[in-house]
């Protein structure tokens, strides 16, 4: 299979790029990190493990089904040991990236644990996560929808359910909305809810979808671009294609050109700037090591968002691992590396704005 075939084969932006770097870069999942990399995070490990195992032993985890009219949405909902002794905490809602992408940040390609472990640190600082398996991944695929009838108003719904379920529950003193990449967006919107208090973005996109599709395909070979603009420029027009080129008919099938239709609506700068309005609070954080979404994404969106706290987060790539910089190869690698802690600082950053510390 072609490097470009093999990321078409996913039709959402993020894990588009992911794929991507990782076919064109042969067998890089199987590249190790730098060993100072890799020394330095086992030691920032081996110092908080045992300290953060023995607050988890404490904690409580909670099976959580969500009903809809396709079928059962399941998520997990882990309270820390405040909460397990009946003492209100902050909820943080967690919300996946793009494509198959499980509650835990994994996807069957890829295995990095990303959203387990950040749900299991900010357990450890007093924090209750509820993280879950969007429609058609995971254990919610029997709620899956047709893929013609699917739209990006479809998740945003399913976020708010998760809020609107959690609102009644006595055991959360505030509600927080954590979205990474894609679920950034989703998370974003939701945040206007007068039942979320507050709202982080984990490396969310600063531009319109198409416009994020649109440079990543303007980095393949020209023939792609050329095929792909006219398409691209019908969708953000909200007309389909009957006919794409062969070659991008993965990405343009007919079928899922509804979605991206309902998803190009969506200019996320709009959408946090409404934020803004409502004095909602918002953490905004990137890291510098991101190859898929960038620093200035970022700072596109504390620009829309002046009340909003930017983080950039030297050495932290797009699944939140500590890489050396400009390492490609390290950087992909660990994509697919299941054991490798979260860069430190992290959950700090994130426990600190929702606990106003």
């Amino acid at each position: 299979m072609s490097a470009f075939s093999s990321v078409i084969s996913y039709t959402t932006a993020g894990l588009c790029s992911a794929l991507l770097m990782v076919s064109t870069a042969a067998s890089a999942n199987t590249i190790p990190l730098q060993e100072q990399v890799l020394a330095d995070m086992s030691m920032a490990q081996a110092n908080t493990s045992n300290q953060q195992d023995q607050k988890l032993q404490q904690s409580q985890r909670e099976p959580m089904q969500l009903k809809t009219d396709t079928g059962k949405i399941h998520g997990v909902l882990e309270l820390p040991a405040a909460a397990v002794a009946k003492s209100p905490v902050p909820l943080a809602i967690l919300i996946a990236g793009s494509g198959p992408t499980d509650r835990n940040g994994n996807n069957p390609q890829m295995k990095n644990n990303s959203l387990k472990y950040l749900a299991q640190e900010l357990n450890t600082k007093g924090i209750a996560t509820l993280r879950y398996d969007k429609r058609g991944v995971g254990k919610s695929a029997g709620a899956a929808i047709k893929e013609t009838d699917l739209r990006f108003e479809h998740f945003i719904e399913d976020a708010q359910a998760w809020v609107d379920l959690l609102h009644e529950d006595s055991r959360f003193s505030e509600i927080y909305v954590i979205g990474h990449s894609e679920g950034a967006l989703i998370g974003a919107v939701v945040a206007q809810s007068p039942k979320v208090d507050g709202y982080v973005s984990l490396a969310g996109a600063g531009q319109p979808a198409q416009d994020v599709l649109a440079s990543q395909l303007k980095a393949q070979p020209k023939m792609v671009w050329d095929a792909a603009e006219p398409v691209l420029k019908a969708l953000a027009q909200g007309k389909t294609v009957k006919n794409p080129p062969f070659m991008l008919q993965a990405l343009f099938r007919p079928s899922i050109q509804p979605y991206l239709i309902s998803w190009f609506q969506y200019d996320p700068r709009t959408v946090v700037q409404k934020l803004a309005q409502m004095h909602k609070p918002v953490l905004i954080m990137q890291g510098d090591q991101d190859i898929q979404v960038s620093v200035k994404d970022a700072q596109n969106l504390a620009k829309a968002n002046p009340e909003a706290k930017l983080v950039i987060m030297p050495g932290m790539n797009h699944i939140f691992k500590a890489v050396p910089a400009g390492d490609r190869n390290a950087n992909i690698a660990s994509y697919n590396q299941p054991d490798t802690p979260l860069i430190s600082g992290l959950s700090t950053q994130i426990s600190q704005f929702i606990l106003k510390k």
